[in-house]
């Protein structure tokens, strides 16, 4: 049975409000929800259980933290809900994208988006992350130090900008890598407090340089879309796909230039940002964990013999996987997902009011004990077919689910796994001594201080 119900009446459901902090200011939750949105979730999650209700802001906030109401949320009631707090600001970067619209215009361009995910054109993409793979690996030489979370930036980067466009943006790298570092900022800025969105409509230093930013992003990627347009030619990339791509379950007609852009730019971010953190996390696990890591490269030697990998030997590397797989649950990329109720819900005989907010957030859930024995410890053998059946799925959502599934999660193995199985082929790292690890949940979980790392030889 859901947890989650819809009433027919909405004024014949109890009153009763799940508990929470009383006595505190909405705006001291506020406070520290914008200054440490980890702990202070997990704080919530200890004291209250499963569902916790907080004043934030403007906005009463319901924390969920069981894989039930996960799955009541994204899929058994999905229509119930619809994206949360946060979505009016997402749109000011990515517009009407796959990640921000809503009802049949999101269907619409999915539908649209769809066939450029398809398997089989997924595949295609094997060998450019393989070969940008060893490009990127090559340039390392022994004993170095390198921010590995800034190469890795800049490696998904150049695979995204290749299969999205057929384009070498690799030499944009940087300045598009500080232009995203500014925006995902500027994002948490007055989020949690009152009239933030005001706060974005002034001219002040935060709100200018966020502006700056969009409009390098912006730059570059319609540059692109017009270079296409104007050649007319079949790349055979993503880009090709949605500027060919027409709504025949619609009206017939294709994307407009600004569709093209919004759905451009959440791509850039999706498979980009998130899988460079991923990938970032899993070399940093690595380093800590010597015996996951020798495991990890015998497997990697004996099924490749110092071949670089193809996309058939995916189910060939099923070690390798595990260890994304574990590093996406201590480090889910995406670490929290939030909608609003578009009616009153009734949840565990809670009443939850219409355009209530509510947050599941991968980071807690990932990290909670009864799903996850010795939570902290980085074991990929959680991830063994046996193990992954005694859990209940939404234990684990680092792409979300339901309809509302990240559209790129198959690129996001395939890469992954392929870009780690490259790198690890030639490479260990080791972090930095004294370097400083630490979180820094903004849009997606980035390591706050970058990730330094000596390069050995094996």
């Amino acid at each position: 049975m859901p947890d989650i119900t819809v009433p027919a009446d909405a004024t014949a459901v109890a009153r009763r409000q799940p508990p929470g902090p009383r006595g505190r200011l909405p705006v001291l939750n506020a406070l520290r929800m914008g200054r440490d949105p980890l702990a202070f979730l997990s704080a919530l999650a200890r004291q209250y259980g499963d569902i916790a209700r907080v004043p934030l802001g403007p906005e009463t906030v319901y924390l969920f933290n069981h894989p039930d109401l996960v799955r009541d949320v994204l899929v058994t009631h999905h229509r119930s809900f619809h994206k949360g707090r946060g979505l009016e600001r997402a749109k000011i970067l990515l517009g009407e994208g796959l990640l921000t619209s809503e009802g049949e215009f999101h269907l619409r361009q999915r539908r649209l988006a769809q066939p450029a995910f398809h398997r089989q054109r997924i595949a295609g993409y094997a060998s450019t992350m393989t070969s940008y793979g060893v490009s990127r690996r090559d340039r390392w030489t022994a004993g170095a130090e390198l921010d590995v979370h800034e190469e890795m930036m800049a490696l998904t980067l150049a695979i995204v900008g290749k299969t999205l466009f057929d384009a070498d943006v690799e030499n944009e790298a940087a300045e598009i890598g500080e232009a995203l570092t500014t925006t995902f900022k500027a994002f948490n800025f007055g989020f949690f407090l009152p009239f933030g969105e005001l706060l974005d409509r002034l001219p002040l230093p935060t709100t200018l340089r966020f502006r700056k930013a969009r409009a390098r992003l912006d730059a570059t990627i319609y540059r692109l879309i017009h270079e296409r347009r104007s050649s007319g030619a079949d790349h055979g990339d993503l880009l090709s796909m949605l500027l060919l791509a027409q709504d025949t379950e619609g009206d017939g007609t294709g994307m407009t230039d600004l569709q093209l852009r919004d759905e451009a730019m959440t791509i850039f971010l999706a498979g980009h940002e998130t899988t460079a953190n991923a990938l970032t996390w899993t070399w940093y696990l690595l380093s800590q964990h010597p015996d996951v890591e020798r495991r990890f490269h015998a497997e990697v030697d004996e099924t490749l013999g110092g071949r670089t990998p193809v996309v058939d030997d995916l189910p060939r590397l099923p070690y390798t996987r595990m260890v994304l797989a574990e590093s996406m649950r201590l480090y889910p990329p995406a670490w929290i997902v939030g909608r609003r109720a578009l009616a009153p819900v009734e949840v565990r005989g809670y009443t939850l009011p219409k355009r209530s907010i509510v947050l599941m957030s991968q980071y807690l859930t990932h990290r909670d004990g009864r799903w996850f024995p010795d939570p902290a410890r980085f074991d990929p053998d959680r991830w063994t077919p046996e193990r992954q059946a005694e859990r209940p799925k939404f234990s684990y959502f680092p792409f979300g689910g339901g309809p509302r599934i990240c559209i790129g999660e198959q690129f996001a193995w395939m890469e992954g796994v392929l870009l780690l199985a490259t790198i690890a082929q030639r490479w260990r790292l080791r972090l930095v001594p004294g370097h400083p690890i630490a979180l820094q949940p903004i849009i997606t979980l980035r390591p706050k201080y970058g990730m330094r790392m000596r390069v050995e030889s094996r």
